[in-house]
């Protein structure tokens, strides 16, 4: 009706004034949506659906709080990103309840909502946008290695493409592999990560003491991360003390820290979604005589690091040179796990990048250290007289002519 008055929800969408927050400028994703098209024709995928968070985020800096990763069978998670191999940009779909933040977090130029009838399942929208625009030609690659969409939704998708006339396969590593190598304005976001991890252990150590609870220790580190302009990680960090360090993955509780114990800490900092992993080990009162042995045996491995490894260099060589070391240091049979593996854009349930160095496992010893990539190292060995488990970690940043250690932060046993 001529001059009927706008709704509060219409005039809001309508004339919202937001502040744009994208991470990084067009051009940046411009080149990442580059290499991703590169890598998609060298596997032979035409098209490729990403609904993964952390791919979604790093083709269009998009990022939610909700993904309906475990959610009632009605709300299926089915938003994402589009990418044709030949085609200069990408389809963001979207529900009409995060239109507003598709604008202010990415640089979308064809970003296109759901309609109120199937703003719940998307995938009957998604196949006739992509069909009727020409896109589903080929081969279509879906993310069969990402929890999200989920087995049912992934299986609706599937079918809606056959249905379309194409050849549905894994295409899990396309990004994966291409976010492996980070621009500078990734590895400068990750840089910012560490300053924001070095922030959360100078809190830890203000907190461990006697009497507090692991969770008290847990909320000080991270009241202090965000205080930082830390956000939130994609894991849950551990605080853990006394004999419960020997399971690295448990959660802090109530449990009260007592003198004598060793604390170990696991935290992340994150920029822009961006996490650099540390991880050090506190002792309440000063430590044995055998344990403060075996730590500094432990992390007289960074040193040795320093000393052996080489950007370019061969993952089986340095995995043939640590376990010599530690077998040296007489330390091996106690070991935990040692290894590490890459960092980079993380959400929640998960921090753990594709890029695994594991000292035992071949998997990728033949690969190489690569230019512009960062990884954890994780030192973890069981201490004597059942005095629960030291771990360090430490992340390191391979540059095209070296390599460096990405905080300084004291390591070691840290007496409180």
């Amino acid at each position: 009706m001529a001059g009927a008055r706008m709704t509060d929800k219409e005039d809001f969408f309508a004339n919202c004034q937001y502040e744009p927050e994208q991470p990084f400028p067009k051009a940046e994703y411009d080149d990442r949506l580059r290499r991703v098209r590169e890598r998609m024709a060298k596997d032979g995928v035409d098209l490729l659906f990403v609904g993964s968070p952390d791919g979604i985020n790093y083709l269009t800096g998009h990022q939610v709080e909700w993904y309906q990763a475990q959610s009632p069978k009605v709300w299926p998670g089915t938003s994402g990103v589009a990418v044709h191999v030949n085609k200069d940009h990408y389809i963001l779909f979207e529900t009409v309840r995060e239109k507003l933040i598709t604008q202010y977090t990415t640089h979308s130029t064809d970003t296109r909502i759901f309609p109120p009838d199937t703003m719940r399942d998307g995938t009957a929208f998604i196949a006739k946008e992509l069909k009727d625009s020409g896109w589903i030609t080929g081969k279509v690659g879906l993310e069969h290695w990402s929890y999200r969409p989920i087995r049912a939704v992934s299986e609706r998708f599937e079918a809606r493409f056959k249905a379309a006339g194409a050849t549905v396969v894994d295409a899990s590593d396309i990004l994966r592999e291409v976010r492996h190598v980070k621009s500078a304005a990734e590895l400068a976001c990750i840089e910012k990560a560490a300053r924001i991890a070095e922030a959360g252990f100078e809190a830890v150590r203000k907190a461990i003491r006697p009497g507090a609870m692991e969770l008290e220790v847990y909320g000080e580190m991270v009241r202090a991360l965000a205080c930082a302009g830390g956000e939130v990680t994609g894991l849950i960090q551990p605080v853990l003390s006394g004999q419960k360090t020997g399971s690295p993955h448990a959660l802090s509780s109530r449990k009260k820290i007592k003198a004598g114990d060793v604390v170990a800490v696991d935290l992340c900092g994150v920029y822009n979604r961006y996490h650099l992993n540390m991880a050090r080990t506190f002792s309440v009162g000063e430590p044995m005589k055998e344990v403060v042995e075996v730590v500094n045996k432990s992390v007289a491995s960074l040193d040795f690091i320093r000393a052996t490894l080489k950007t370019g260099m061969r993952l089986g060589d340095f995995a043939k040179a640590l376990v010599g070391f530690y077998e040296k240091q007489g330390i091996w049979e106690n070991r935990g796990w040692c290894g590490g593996y890459e960092m980079g854009i993380a959400f929640p349930p998960d921090w753990v990048g594709n890029f695994v160095f594991d000292i035992l496992d071949p998997f990728n010893h033949d690969r190489v250290f690569e230019p512009n990539t960062v990884m954890n190292y994780e030192n973890q060995f069981y201490l004597p007289k059942r005095q629960g488990h030291f771990f360090q970690i430490d992340s390191i940043m391979f540059e095209p002519k070296g390599w460096k250690y990405m905080s300084n932060f004291q390591g070691g046993l840290i007496v409180v």
